[in-house]
């Protein structure tokens, strides 16, 4: 699950001198370290794979067991990887954590977004009930969604249909918002 509980000094390469970014994962993985040696001078933490509340919490006292200070108890999340530019507390519950990986895993960078921009978990998994695709673009969404409803432009009246114009006037009066994940990959949500 962890790496070694990990001693000594972070270096600018990293910690132990493995290159920044050497922990390859599949899943999430949070860095906890030992508050009472953190404020003793000494790095001490362990590298957790983030899977249940139960497992992290089994690994953070073994961490703190370890410790070169006595009678460790406290712990703070001091770095993290996998979570999509997520922004974690260094006091984040372990419920929360694994409950944010849990999304991101099953979303990947939208899901992350999605929490950035509506404000939480819960506001995000809510709005994915609303979810109307992703598209290259939202003019891509207005030319189809008025394609669905089976009224047809005139052929010489095409080229004069703006749909960006219509598009932006989707989003501006809120009726959809979008989130981009990449280079024509738009997602549609509707605003309802």
């Amino acid at each position: 699950m962890s790496d070694e509980i990990l001693g000594g000094d972070a270096g600018a390469n990293g910690v132990n001198g493995e290159p920044a970014g050497a922990f390859p994962s599949e899943r999430p993985r949070i860095y906890v370290a030992c508050l009472a040696a953190y404020n003793a001078g000494t790095l001490h933490g362990a590298w957790i794979e983030v899977t249940t509340p139960e497992d992290i919490g089994r690994e953070v006292s073994a961490m703190l067991r370890a410790s070169p200070e006595d009678n460790a108890q406290e712990h703070a999340i001091h770095d993290y990887e996998g979570f999509e530019g997520l922004a974690l507390s260094e006091w984040e519950s372990f419920e929360l954590v694994c409950a944010l990986a849990d999304f991101i895993g099953e979303h990947g960078a939208l899901g992350a977004k999605l929490i950035r921009e509506t404000g939480g978990l819960d506001e995000a998994q809510d709005v994915l009930g609303n979810y109307a695709g992703c598209h290259r673009s939202l003019a891509e969404f207005a030319e189809q969604l008025w394609g669905e409803t089976g009224e047809t432009i005139p052929k010489g009246l095409e080229t004069y249909v703006d749909w960006e114009a219509m598009a932006r006037d989707m989003e501006l009066s809120g009726d959809v918002f979008t989130i981009e994940t990449g280079f024509d990959e738009t997602h549609v949500f509707w605003s309802r």
